[in-house]
């Protein structure tokens, strides 16, 4: 037999719950943001998980961030990639590489694509 009493209360944890986890994932994400910029790179994950807890839990971030993905599709492409089950980490890594490259580096001193062509090269005329 349920009451009202107990319906409260139910209702009340998983709201308290739902603010607390809100509270977690902003924290992992403020953790996240300075390590990004360090070696090692723990800190996308870390930002990338803090993210996911935010956005189960809050309907005004889930707004916000299909608002913003509709405004800035290839910002916000990589990290959906991530937060998939089976994330592409190793695809992610390499297309914002590829990103940065081209941003940075006039066209002459760019050599991620070169290198990648030359070992795909290497590769197959290893296996034939």
């Amino acid at each position: 037999m349920n009451r009202a009493s107990d319906e409260f209360a139910r209702e009340l944890a998983s709201r308290v719950a739902r603010w607390l986890l809100i509270g977690l994932g902003l924290v992992i994400m403020l953790v996240g943001l300075p390590l990004v910029a360090l070696p090692g790179h723990i800190g996308l994950p870390l930002m990338v998980v803090g993210l996911m807890i935010v956005l189960r839990n809050s309907f005004s971030a889930k707004r916000r961030f299909v608002r913003m993905q509709r405004a800035h599709p290839n910002v916000v492409f990589p990290i959906r990639r991530l937060m998939r089950r089976e994330p592409e980490i190793i695809q992610v890594f390499w297309q914002q590489y590829l990103r940065v490259e081209r941003l940075v580096l006039p066209r002459r001193a760019r050599f991620a694509v070169k290198s990648r062509r030359y070992l795909k090269r290497r590769l197959r005329r290893a296996t034939v």
